[in-house]
């Protein structure tokens, strides 16, 4: 299992891992992914006493991570970094025609997990970014992401990362549910979407 005792846990990320979380309390988790994540775990390993921290912002790109990764990452210190980005660097191409290529997108991503390797040799988990087919515009977006997934996978293994596999895990759950059920717009998740990424997490850090 990842988490040993007394472990402080970060989240970061996007509007994904964002959700809401008050920025004016250092501890809020909002009400994602995150919160149930952590409630859960807060519950099953109770004699653990483990610490977790959401500095989740909503619109960030990998870019984005990389200019504040010291004040959001580094200096809370962490002894697990759990990253969940790419999103919105494929959500920019379509939307204010600013793409990101996948090498650009490789060394930005590379620059923050060298960076924890480096200051903080903390133990890290990569989580896919993924896009329902719904609405059906978002078909289209599969052509960036895939790229970006390969990159993410590729990082997870050479990082020696846990990787939480939730392109396939939402791709089967829209399969048993489709529509906007798990991800109104396609990318940001409902209570169930939260629900399924929070599970598909503890699950990888806990194998």
């Amino acid at each position: 299992m990842l988490l040993k005792q007394g472990d402080v846990i970060l989240f970061q990320g996007d509007s994904i891992t964002d959700c809401g979380r008050n920025r004016e309390e250092k501890n809020n988790l909002g009400w994602g992914y995150p919160f149930l994540a952590a409630s859960l775990l807060q519950h099953r390993l109770c004699e653990y006493n483990l610490t977790f921290f959401n500095r989740g912002i909503s619109g960030d790109r990998v870019c984005d991570l990389e200019r504040r990764w010291q004040a959001d990452c580094i200096d809370l210190e962490p002894t697990v970094v759990s990253i969940m980005i790419g999103i919105n660097n494929v959500w920019r191409r379509y939307d204010q025609n600013d793409p990101t290529p996948p090498d650009v997108f490789e060394a930005g991503y590379r620059n923050i997990l060298t960076q924890v390797r480096q200051k903080l040799d903390a133990r890290l988990v990569v989580m896919e970014p993924f896009v329902n087919p719904y609405p059906e515009e978002r078909i289209a977006w599969r052509e960036d992401l895939d790229p970006k997934l390969e990159v993410v996978r590729r990082l997870a293994k050479e990082f020696d990362a846990v990787l939480v596999p939730l392109d396939g895990a939402f791709a089967q759950a829209y399969n048993k549910k489709p529509g906007g059920y798990y991800a109104g717009d396609g990318v940001h998740p409902s209570h169930a979407g939260n629900a399924l990424i929070a599970e598909e997490w503890i699950k990888a850090v806990m194998e």
